[in-house]
């Protein structure tokens, strides 16, 4: 994947700010970003930028889940795994998500 300067500075930038950048073998046109229990892929953008595709997800393992309700209780389920959506796990999820999104903004 070839990337400009200015799409390398973000990647740094998202380093310094504690995301990990992983590469996830399914997805290889996007970077993966990762801190904890969260994953997201990040398109990069003709202008020099990225876009977060798709949702972050909690991660099962290192696998992407989805989210699902079953019998009027939600889980993240990857395969035949599954974790019950806690309070913590959701908060953890919308922090890594609005951090992420912040973290992508431009510079000034």
């Amino acid at each position: 994947m070839d990337l400009s300067p200015q799409q390398m500075a973000i990647l740094q930038r998202l380093h310094v700010a504690g995301f990990e950048i992983v590469a996830f073998p399914m997805y290889a046109n996007y970077v993966g970003t990762r801190r904890g229990n969260c994953a997201a892929l990040i398109a990069p953008e003709a202008g020099g930028g990225f876009n977060i595709f798709g949702a972050p997800a909690y991660l099962i393992g290192a696998n992407f889940s989805v989210r699902v309700r079953r019998d009027g209780r939600e889980f993240f389920v990857w395969k035949n795994e599954s974790l019950e959506v806690t309070a913590a796990r959701l908060a953890e999820l919308d922090a890594f998500a609005a951090e992420l999104s912040q973290a992508l903004l431009p510079q000034v």
